[in-house]
């Protein structure tokens, strides 16, 4: 990798954006060189808190930036997104890849037809735990996956499917690599006017199939994910970032456990070193457009379903007309 540092901007610190700027901030092979945010007094805080200074617009960023974080609310991805990427610039979008397959098809195309890297921030992909349990794959046959958080007044923009719930999708399309042949699924709103909790049950072209649930209205934070395949069981636990496999001993009567090692980091900061040694080496990166876009594909799907069952129930709710002979 190039000694160069790369002069990185972050446009959007929020929540999401502010730990993009901390960690480029304290990276040895980046320049933060300014952040942009449509709320000024937040670009000034977070400026001051991370030593840099704020760019007043996208051509101060263009011309001040090699690469940029994205971090803006997902409405604005391929729109910001196509322009950086015409401008030039190497971007990393924030999951979602955006509010649509034409959006995401447009940012894909952007960055295709400039040279440029467009990589996806699905961070779980670079979680100790889902990097460990790559070598232990053979031919899962089912999965269970829970993502439950606390209430928090935070991307209530958008439902939890895109919120929450795509982190594993995306994780799944890697894991089984193969088309999804059947998505039923069900969901609700509980404290905002977008879906709150869904479930869905996903059945792969290999005949895997996948139960994922996730929610932002729990009462309590779990992070896992267990898949089956012959003779053993395997567990990662996302926040623990550790990875448990339990097998078939040679007798047949009796099981072994082993804890699977694990490099103990934080996703993002693994995430961002390697957006830098993509732009650095110009590889492809690991999420790139295509497999954010095959992350928002079957996340639409999971809501089609969701939107589907809720029109039944709306149906079978509703009160049927008196077709008796007598009725007047």
């Amino acid at each position: 990798m190039s000694n160069t540092k790369l002069r990185i901007a972050v446009m959007g610190v929020g929540e999401f954006g502010r730990n993009h700027a901390r960690i480029w901030r304290e990276s040895e092979g980046a320049e933060l060189v300014g952040v942009m945010d449509m709320d000024p007094a937040r670009a000034r805080q977070v400026a001051e808190e991370f030593g840099t200074r704020v760019l007043p617009d996208i051509e101060a960023v263009a011309r001040e930036a090699q690469a940029v974080s994205l971090a803006v609310p997902t409405k604005e991805h391929s729109r910001l997104g196509c322009q950086l990427l015409d401008s030039g610039l190497d971007v990393l979008v924030e999951k979602p890849i955006a509010t649509s397959l034409a959006e995401a098809d447009a940012l894909i195309a952007c960055a295709q037809s400039g040279g440029r890297i467009l990589q996806i921030g699905h961070l779980e992909r670079f979680n100790p735990a889902i990097v460990a349990l790559q070598g232990l794959l053979r031919r899962p046959l089912f999965f269970e996956v829970h993502r439950l958080g606390i209430f928090a007044p935070r991307s209530l923009d958008i439902d939890v499917v895109y919120d929450l719930m795509i982190h594993d999708l995306d994780i799944l399309l890697s894991l089984v690599d193969a088309p999804v042949v059947d998505a039923r699924s069900v969901g609700m709103a509980v404290l905002t006017d977008k879906i709150d909790i869904a479930h869905s049950r996903l059945e792969f072209a290999t005949g895997a199939v996948a139960n994922l649930t996730a929610s932002r209205v729990s009462t309590e934070r779990v992070r896992k994910l267990r898949f089956f395949q012959e003779h053993e069981y395997i567990s990662a636990d996302y926040t623990r970032q550790d990875v448990l496999r339990v097998r078939v001993q040679r007798d047949g009567a009796s099981f072994g456990f082993e804890k699977i090692a694990t490099v103990n980091e934080e996703p993002l900061g693994a995430e961002l070193r390697s957006f830098l040694r993509c732009v650095h080496t110009r590889q492809t990166p690991r999420v790139d457009g295509h497999a954010g876009r095959r992350a928002l594909e079957l996340a639409d799907r999971v809501m089609d379903g969701i939107h589907e069952h809720g029109r039944r129930i709306s149906a079978a709710a509703m009160p049927q007309a008196n077709t008796s002979p007598n009725h007047q």
